[in-house]
């Protein structure tokens, strides 16, 4: 990707992966990470956790010089009005407290399981069906 966008990479952390964070504009990149920097549109999410939308975070991280722990996404998923809501009123979602260590510390593959044990429960307990008690 950064070949693509014609930016140094030579001191790229590793082989990070590129997530695909939705359908909704593709072309369209985030990069979540800890640490402010001086990066072009960044927005603080809450305490040490922030948003760039801006390439120059890109530039910074292939050069080294990047926050140390970062997630790349592509795309976004985009919701109706009410639909989010909606969703979470029959119960679609589960949601958790944030973890630094669940985004930046576990395995992409073992994410699911470990914010899941975030809320005291057992992922191979949860039921496939949604409904209200």
């Amino acid at each position: 990707m950064l070949d693509h966008m014609q930016l140094a990479h030579e001191a790229l952390p590793g082989d990070p992966i590129v997530y695909w964070g939705g359908p909704v504009q593709p072309e369209r990149g985030f990069v979540v990470h800890r640490a402010p920097g001086g990066w072009d549109s960044t927005m603080e999410l809450e305490p040490d956790l922030f948003v760039t939308t801006a390439r120059d975070v890109l530039g910074a991280i292939g050069e080294g010089r990047g926050p140390r722990e970062f997630l790349v996404m592509l795309g976004y998923a985009g919701w109706a009005a009410g639909q989010l809501e909606s969703e979470i009123l029959h119960n679609s979602w589960l949601n958790t407290p944030m973890s630094h260590n669940v985004l930046f510390g576990v395995p992409p593959a073992q994410r699911w399981t470990a914010a899941t044990r975030l809320l005291g429960l057992d992922p191979s307990q949860l039921a496939s069906d949604a409904g209200h008690a």
